[in-house]
């Protein structure tokens, strides 16, 4: 009848969005787990940009944008898609505790941002000079 079809449009349409959600999660966890995880991850991909921009492969530092880029990230795609999981709730009563990492990762990173990426600065250094 058109009112099945409609009703499994409306729940096919409902599944897909959940899905697209998951998939743009499973690509920022990180930012949704406890602060020692999300820290560990953006050091790593701040390193993998920076020996980028020194090896010549990026044309801008990383550094001079790094902190406020977070921010942005946290406000304008990590937080909302928290709670677009949180409103779902696919994850249950976990769907919450993403939303609550999320903001927390964000307020902890606007306290302590800026010194962590002078401490990432600091280290890549130290790597690279052990390494000649």
């Amino acid at each position: 009848t058109p009112h099945q079809d409609a009703s499994l449009s409306s729940d096919d349409c409902k599944a897909t969005i959940v899905i697209e959600h998951l998939i743009q999660a499973s690509d920022v966890s990180h930012t949704m787990q406890h602060w020692h995880i999300y820290k560990t991850w953006n050091e790593k991909f701040f390193m993998e940009c920076y020996a980028a921009y020194k090896a010549g492969r990026a044309d801008c530092d990383p550094s001079k944008n790094w902190y406020k880029g977070e921010i942005g990230f946290f406000d304008f795609y990590v937080i909302p898609l928290a709670k677009k999981l949180d409103n779902c709730g696919v994850f249950g009563v976990s769907s919450h505790e993403y939303l609550n990492y999320a903001q927390s990762n964000r307020d902890e990173w606007a306290r302590e941002g800026e010194g962590i990426v002078n401490e990432y600065l600091v280290k890549y250094e130290d790597i690279m000079a052990t390494q000649q």
